[in-house]
């Protein structure tokens, strides 16, 4: 029989895995750090504007959020129409520049020839880097006059005439207001959904889209049936990258919004968003209720972003639960 020795292990042996067990014991410290500072950051940020919002929230209550006065004199707040403002901005943001993306997304990685792909992409990228005020001084110099003058009377002559759905496209036609900031947001988060989306896309197996691609699929078929269900989630979170940089867009939307306290159904008039109405006002509020006031619309903008995220991952749970029942 062959009798097996067990060798004591040697003292340099001993201190390298003392080392190891120091190394391991610092980077998960280290790491592990990194992570709750950021869960501390964010508590830190609600606590601040609860506390600083609550003398206002006190004062008018949840009605705050509902009503749409906004009296600096007479001291009378209501978030109504900076949130409404906000909101629209966001949504007409997100319907031009999802479909415009996905459509690049999918061109760069699918259908482009190979010398293009490399220049469009680079374009797409570089305009991602355009600051957003350069942003806003083409929305107000370049593209409101041209959107006042031939676009506006184009679209009121055209689905203006539609009855219900004329009443978002009247008004005067001076260029700027709710409408206008939603296309200047459209052009700034498009490059960054365009640039998640094509990232993810590269990302798939080339041996999916070749299987699919050898039974006969179209690119199209490809694209729904394999690209899409593959990368749902980079998709999902393109799109919210996208709709956070355009909830909290400050000083692109204040050229060209028009920054009005009134509540009107056309997106031809001028109006307010969170980010603008802090812009204009936060620097000149005197502590009271209108510094309050301020503090409690930038609680409602975390809300609203919060609210979106948590949408997003459960529209993200639920298509992996559907995808798990089928399978």
């Amino acid at each position: 029989m062959i009798e097996l020795s067990h060798s004591a292990p040697t003292p340099q042996a001993l201190r390298i895995a003392k080392l190891q067990r120091i190394q391991d014991f610092l980077f998960h410290a280290v790491t592990q750090f990194f992570a709750l500072s950021v869960l501390i950051a964010l508590i830190g940020i609600i606590i601040s504007l609860i506390i600083n919002a609550w003398p206002a929230l006190d004062k008018f209550g949840i009605g705050f959020f509902f009503t749409k006065e906004w009296d600096i004199v007479n001291g009378e707040f209501g978030g109504l129409i900076a949130i409404y403002g906000t909101v629209v901005t966001s949504l007409i943001a997100l319907l031009i520049a999802v479909p415009l993306s996905f459509g690049i997304a999918v061109f760069l990685t699918e259908l482009c020839p190979g010398p293009l792909r490399r220049p469009l992409g680079t374009a797409v990228e570089l305009l991602a880097a355009v600051p957003s005020i350069i942003y806003g001084m083409f929305g107000l110099f370049i593209f409101a006059p041209l959107f006042g003058e031939y676009i506006q009377p184009a679209l009121a002559g055209t689905l203006g005439q539609i009855p219900g759905l004329g009443i978002l496209f009247s008004g005067a036609f001076n260029g700027i207001g709710i409408l206008c900031a939603g296309l200047i947001l459209a052009m700034m988060i498009l490059p960054f959904i365009a640039s998640v989306m094509r990232d993810v896309f590269e990302i798939v197996p080339p041996v999916l889209k070749e299987s699919a691609y050898g039974i006969g699929c179209t690119t199209w078929e490809v694209v729904k049936n394999v690209v899409l269900p593959y990368t749902k989630a980079g998709v999902i979170g393109g799109v919210m990258l996208g709709l956070g940089r355009a909830l909290g867009e400050t000083m692109a939307v204040t050229f060209v919004i028009g920054n009005a306290h009134r509540l009107s159904a056309s997106l031809f008039a001028p109006g307010n968003s969170i980010a603008s109405t802090l812009a204009n006002e936060f620097g000149e509020a005197e502590l009271g209720p209108h510094y309050s006031s301020l503090f409690a619309l930038g609680l409602a903008l975390f809300f609203i972003t919060f609210i979106v995220l948590a949408i997003a991952k459960w529209m993200l749970m639920n298509m992996e639960k559907k995808q798990g029942l089928k399978t």
